[in-house]
């Protein structure tokens, strides 16, 4: 699956019953009523893309109701992914504020992201729904402003009729063809959607793109750059777990002195903070623990 392709396909005004039918069948399958129209607001022109950026090619749209969309293609993980994709529907909705305008005004925004990598294992279904609601009675929803639908591809790439069946029709067919759409042929796709014609209208254009030498070969610069980018994230990686430890040491051992002798000096967290040596921290926190006063902890600083 091509973020590429998704961006260019969906920014193309003519395929926008494309668009308008996918966010139905993700609604449909949340119980949620369709939508007439979806106007992509931020349009993708493959000419002036830049394969070698890392930047994010979402689709933002609104439909008819002025409600909002920001359906994206996410093809590797992060540490920090769910907070990223917070990030992301946070820009979304705050986009809606304009001078003088109320907070009533603000309609509800909604992302829909495609992954393509194991994530929420916790959880059984290939559609996967979040919403901010009281946990001491679930049905009560705080507001309809935040929705969260993740589509697990890969689920509907490994091949699970259980769990597929669970799905809309229509749903369905999306997932096969972005999990499928690059790697079976016509007569196979029609298959295993039904001869659903949406699909074979969408599968045509995905042809007519990889077919063309320009669009192809950005979508073949954007995955190369995206197989580089998380090869040196994974080596970084490991690099920022061991940091994030040991400042997450540093981090407890000033909460420790602070709980136990109130403020701690810059001067002390700089010198605690110089230090990298794991099992030199372990033993501060037990000695953080053990001193009578901050003068006796400083004193137990090699």
């Amino acid at each position: 699956m091509s973020d590429v392709f998704t961006a260019a396909f969906w920014s193309d005004p003519k395929n926008e019953r494309h668009l308008v039918s996918f966010i139905n069948a993700v609604r449909t399958n949340a119980g949620m009523t369709p939508i007439v129209q979806a106007t992509v607001l931020n349009p993708f022109n493959i000419k002036e893309f830049v394969a070698s950026k890392e930047i994010i090619l979402d689709v933002r749209a609104r439909d008819e109701a002025n409600r909002l969309y920001d359906v994206e293609v996410q093809t590797s993980s992060h540490p920090a992914f769910p907070n990223r994709m917070l990030d992301y529907w946070s820009e979304t909705f705050v986009s809606q504020l304009k001078s003088g305008m109320e907070y009533t005004e603000l309609r509800q925004t909604l992302s829909i992201i495609l992954t393509e990598f194991r994530i929420f294992q916790q959880l059984e279904n290939i559609h996967n729904i979040f919403e901010i609601r009281a946990r001491e009675k679930p049905s009560f929803v705080m507001t309809d402003a935040f929705q969260m639908h993740f589509l697990r591809v890969l689920e509907v790439r490994e091949g699970d009729p259980a769990k597929l069946s669970l799905l809309c029709r229509d749903l369905r067919d999306w997932l096969l063809f972005f999990a499928f759409g690059g790697k079976l042929t016509e007569v196979e796709m029609s298959n295993i959607t039904e001869n659903n014609p949406i699909i074979q209208d969408a599968y045509a254009e995905m042809q007519r793109f990889y077919a063309n030498p320009e669009t192809s070969e950005k979508a073949r610069q954007r995955r190369r750059f995206l197989i580089d980018y998380n090869l040196g994230m994974s080596s970084s990686r490991a690099e920022g777990e061991a940091k994030g430890k040991v400042e997450g040491k540093v981090d407890s051992i000033v909460i420790i002195l602070e709980d136990r002798f109130g403020f701690v000096s810059s001067s002390l967290e700089e010198r605690l903070h110089s230090l990298s040596d794991i099992d030199q921290l372990n033993e501060l926190t037990k000695l953080a623990f053990r001193s009578n006063s901050l003068e006796e902890f400083e004193r137990g600083i090699e």
